[in-house]
């Protein structure tokens, strides 16, 4: 009668074991389990690796290894339970790692969607800033170029509008400064210092008027593209800051309204240099924000990605 399949001693080294298919020898062995082998003539106590007396009842044997199945070597450790082992050609863990988690420089399972990284992880020398959803904030050069280019597309199309207005400041101007180099050659002292009253008249409605079209310009845009046309040009565009889509009316209206707000406040003679150090901050503002955020964005809860 053959011995029933299952670990045994190996016959070449009694120090191991060795897997007994029920009819022949595998090749599979591992260190020996329970108590050490029984001496020769002693009576089959139950102990594992020790052939079973006719009719005694054999013990319960593991099952060998499948085929494919990896066997972890001496000092890893092996998978839990509920803990899934490793896919034939994927790496076993180091010493120490469980399976399933991810070494030293690889991305774990909270990876955000594919193709943007996940917070908090960069590119070497480099760290990535994302939105919570995980799309990538823009950086701060190209929100500066951006605002160049629509503030150039912005002032052409008021141009209409403003050419006159502008004809008129810049006469005025012209004016002033011929009366004050001919008053400086003749040894007159100048009676004032600054624009006189007129040159006012005349800006005021060139600001009231490129305001109204700058307005109309990032409003339209931004709710019905997300993104003007300098930004555009440049990859980015505006979102909320928890929801991808275009910002709705509410948040441009903030976000233009505090931006255009600190810069009319800056022209404001005694306190327009206080304003002007605010409007610098606010521009600067992204360059140390974790979010990527000026203090419009801020208060508008937007943010400007990559596209």
């Amino acid at each position: 009668m053959s011995n029933p399949a299952g670990w045994y001693d190996d016959p070449q080294d009694p120090s191991q074991q060795r897997y007994w298919d029920g009819s022949t020898w595998m090749e599979q062995r591992r260190p020996q389990q329970g108590p050490a082998p029984a001496q020769h003539g002693q009576v089959y106590g139950g102990g594992a690796g020790q052939f079973p007396q006719y009719g005694q009842e054999p013990p319960q044997q593991e099952e060998p290894p499948q085929y494919g199945q990896r066997i972890p070597q001496y000092g890893q450790q092996a998978p839990q339970y509920g803990q899934q082992a490793p896919q034939y050609g994927q790496q076993a863990p180091q010493y120490g790692q469980q399976y399933g988690q991810p070494q030293y420089g690889q991305y774990g399972p909270h990876q955000q969607q594919p193709g943007y990284p996940g917070p908090g992880y960069g590119y070497p020398g480099k760290a990535v800033h994302t939105t919570p959803d995980g799309q990538l904030l823009s950086g701060w050069w190209r929100r500066v170029w951006a605002r160049v280019i629509d503030g150039l597309l912005a002032g052409l199309i008021a141009l209409p509008l403003t050419g006159y207005f502008y004809y008129r400041y810049f006469q005025v101007v012209l004016d002033y400064f011929n009366d004050t180099v001919d008053a400086s050659s003749s040894g007159t002292p100048p009676t004032s210092f600054g624009l006189p009253s007129e040159a006012y008249q005349w800006m005021i409605p060139i600001v009231a008027l490129g305001l109204l079209v700058s307005f109309a310009y990032e409003y339209l845009f931004l709710t019905k593209k997300g993104a003007t046309p300098g930004k555009m040009a440049l990859g980015i565009a505006v979102r909320l800051r928890d929801r991808p889509g275009n910002p709705p009316g509410v948040a441009v209206l903030k976000r233009y309204g505090l931006y255009m707000g600190i810069s009319l406040l800056a022209v404001i003679p005694v306190v327009g240099t206080l304003f002007s150090f605010l409007g610098l901050i606010n521009d600067l503002w992204p360059l140390w924000d974790d979010k990527k955020q000026a203090l419009h964005d801020k208060v508008a809860e937007t943010n400007v990605v990559r596209t």
